[in-house]
C-alpha cells in the first residue's frame, strides 16, 4: 500500500533521527512485503526494509528509494501440551512485522521458555535473527528452528534452518550478505514450564536473588530483566530522552591475547573458544574518559551518550544525525587513541557512515 509522500524515517526510527524516502509502501501482507520488494528490484529502486527502526542510524538527507516499512502480524502455534518434560513445547511461527517484545511477553503468558530474559527489546520479530539478538545470557540463536526469507538474488522464497543461519555474536548470515534475504517469518522452539532458562548472567542473577546457573519464575525473570532495562534506559519511553537511542551503539570487541594482555589489569576479559579475549565496549567507553551524559563540543548538546548508561548515544531532542555520527566518532577514537581497540557500530548506517 503506497503512502502518501514525505514519510520521515525519523518518526519511525528509535532514534527519531533520519530524513524522508523518496517512496513508500506499507507491507501488511506477505504477498505485499515480496511484491514490494521484488517490484522495486526490478527497475533497479534502491530498497530500505524497515522494521522498528531500533537498529537504525538513517542520514539526515533521507533515502533515496523505496522504503517498505513490514507491518505484517499472525502467529501459528504447534503445541504438545502432555506435560512430560521431556517433549513438551511449542513450535511457534511469527510474521516478521509483529513486535518482538509481543511475542516475548505472550511467551511468559503461555509459559513458553527461552526468550523471557529478552524482554524490553524494541523493534520487530523478523529482525531478531540478523544480530542474532542477545541480552541477559539468552540470544535468539537458542530458539530459532527456522527463518523464511524472501531471498533478492535468487526472487524466490527461501528456508533456512537454524544450523544454516550461521548464527554468531550479533551476526548471521543474513547480516553478513546485507540487504539480500528479506525476512517473511520465524519459527522458534520452546519448551514449556513455568521456569525461566538457566540464569548465566550475574547481574540478573542477583537481582532475582539466586545463583548463576538456577532458574527461577518467567514473569519474574521478565519483571527483572524490564527493571534493569528501564535502569539503563533501555526500554522505550517517549518522555525519557535516553530511550532516544539505537540501543548499545557498539559491539563488545573481540580481541587478540596479545590486545588484550595490553589493557588495564582490571579491564573486562572473557577467554573465547576460539582463542580471543572478548571484553566490554561500555568499559572501555567510560575508562576512556566518556563518561554517562558526556557530551561533545564539536557535536553540540542535542546528542549526548546516555545518562543511565555509555554505551548508548542518544538524542536529546532535535538532534541530526551529523550530530549523532560527530559524537559516535569521538568516542570511538578516543576509545583507540587510549587503548588501541578501535570499536564496531552495532546499528545500521543508511545514507552514512561512521
Amino acid at each position: 500500500m503506497p503512502v502518501p509522500d514525505p514519510v520521515l524515517l525519523r518518526d519511525h526510527t528509535t532514534l527519531r533521527l533520519g530524513g524522508p524516502g523518496r517512496e513508500w509502501v506499507r507491507a501488511t501482507t506477505e504477498d505485499e512485503l515480496v511484491a514490494a520488494v521484488s517490484e522495486a528490484d526490478a527497475v533497479g529502486t534502491p530498497v530500505l526494509v524497515l522494521g522498528g527502526g531500533s537498529n537504525l542510524v538513517v542520514a539526515d538527507q533521507g533515502f533515496a528509494g523505496r522504503v517498505v516499512e513490514v507491518a505484517t502480524t499472525g502467529m501459528t502455534t504447534d503445541a504438545d501440551d502432555s506435560g512430560d518434560p521431556t517433549c513438551s513445547g511449542a513450535t511457534v511461527t511469527v510474521a516478521a512485522g509483529a513486535g518482538w517484545d509481543d511475542l516475548v511477553a505472550e511467551a511468559v503468558t503461555r509459559g513458553w521458555v527461552g526468550v523471557e530474559a529478552l524482554s524490553g527489546i524494541p523493534g520487530s520479530v523478523g529482525a531478531t535473527p540478523i544480530q542474532n539478538v542477545g541480552a541477559y545470557g539468552q540470544e535468539v540463536s537458542q530458539t530459532i528452528a527456522r527463518v523464511r526469507v524472501w531471498d533478492r538474488k535468487l526472487n524466490g522464497v527461501r528456508s533456512f534452518a537454524a544450523s544454516e543461519c550461521q548464527f554468531g555474536y550479533r551476526s548471521s548470515r543474513f547480516k553478513a550478505d546485507p540487504g539480500r534475504h528479506v525476512v517473511l517469518a520465524v519459527t522458534f522452539q520452546l519448551r514449556q514450564g513455568a521456569l525461566g532458562t538457566p540464569v548465566r548472567y550475574a547481574e540478573l542473577a542477583r537481582t532475582l536473588g539466586v545463583a548463576e546457573g538456577q532458574r527461577a519464575p518467567l514473569a519474574d525473570v521478565r519483571a527483572a530483566v524490564l527493571d534493569l532495562r528501564r535502569g539503563k534506559g533501555m526500554v522505550l519511553d517517549a518522555a525519557d530522552h535516553d530511550t532516544w537511542s539505537a540501543g548499545s551503539f557498539f559491539t563488545n570487541p573481540f580481541l587478540t591475547p596479545d590486545q588484550a594482555a595490553a589493557l588495564p589489569a582490571d579491564a573486562p576479559r572473557w577467554e573465547q573458544p576460539d582463542g580471543t579475549v572478548k571484553s566490554s565496549a561500555g568499559w572501555l567507553i567510560e575508562h576512556a574518559g566518556f563518561g554517562k551524559g558526556w557530551t561533545s563540543a564539536a557535536a553540540g548538546e542535542r546528542v549526548s551518550l546516555s545518562t543511565k548508561h555509555a554505551l548508548a548515544l542518544t538524542n536529546r531532542g532535535g538532534a541530526t544525525t551529523d550530530e549523532l555520527l560527530t559524537l559516535a566518532r569521538e568516542v570511538r577514537d578516543g576509545v583507540e587513541s587510549r587503548f588501541g581497540v578501535r570499536l564496531v557500530n552495532e546499528p545500521v548506517t543508511v545514507g552514512c557512515s561512521l
